[in-house]
């Protein structure tokens, strides 16, 4: 039985640079009936510990380390022994919500996470933040992307820790590479698709961020 995939909108902000802005985040959980993994715990533990309704935590997998995509993590971990896991190069950002707490293992470029028998890929994306990732699952015809692209273009790169040219390279390189009917799963706003997107990528250049 292949995987499905269950979408939980949370609500809360964002701070970074001093400022906050408030946000609405998308939290995927992947998995079957008794096992899931969690991408992004936003903001609200005890939502994302409904909508998993029982099953089994086996991971938390943080796309990035911004707060809002990592703020109920240690939560969500403590209630279900689920292990958290980041790419390193995202430790400062992550250092900059939980000083205290540490991710308890970490992602790679190339890892495959498996989870109800479906596999997805970890590829390394830097550019929204240092350690971004997204997860492909070839499976399931769908990337989840965080904050790497949306409907409409790259994630914002105007704040400390980010690039414009290299989140271009990044989905250059990781994801207009994917079959164009790939679903792409943002980590805020509306679903699109890696054929939707991959006309616009000269556009967003001469745009800049």
């Amino acid at each position: 039985m292949t995987a499905r995939i269950d979408h939980l909108v949370t609500s809360g902000t964002f701070s970074l640079d001093g400022g906050t802005w408030e946000v609405d985040n998308n939290v995927w959980i992947v998995g079957d009936d008794t096992e899931a993994i969690v991408i992004d715990a936003a903001h609200d533990a005890d939502a994302v510990l409904e909508a998993l309704d029982g099953r089994a935590l086996r991971a938390i997998v943080c796309t990035h380390a911004h707060d809002d995509h990592v703020g109920a993590a240690p939560a969500l971990a403590a209630a279900t022994g689920a292990r958290v896991l980041l790419h390193p190069a995202d430790q400062p950002l992550w250092k900059l919500t939980h000083p205290d707490h540490s991710p308890d293992g970490e992602l790679a470029d190339g890892q495959v996470l498996t989870i109800a028998g479906t596999d997805l890929k970890v590829l390394h994306t830097p550019g929204h933040a240092p350690g971004a990732v997204c997860l492909y699952a070839p499976d399931l015809g769908t990337v989840f992307t965080g904050d790497t692209l949306f409907q409409g273009g790259p994630g914002a790169t105007g704040r400390s820790f980010s690039d414009f040219p290299t989140i271009v390279d990044s989905i250059r390189g990781k994801l207009l590479t994917l079959p164009p009917e790939t679903v792409v799963r943002t980590g805020h706003g509306d679903s699109t698709t890696i054929g939707a997107e991959a006309p616009h990528l000269e556009e967003w250049i001469s745009r800049g961020h």
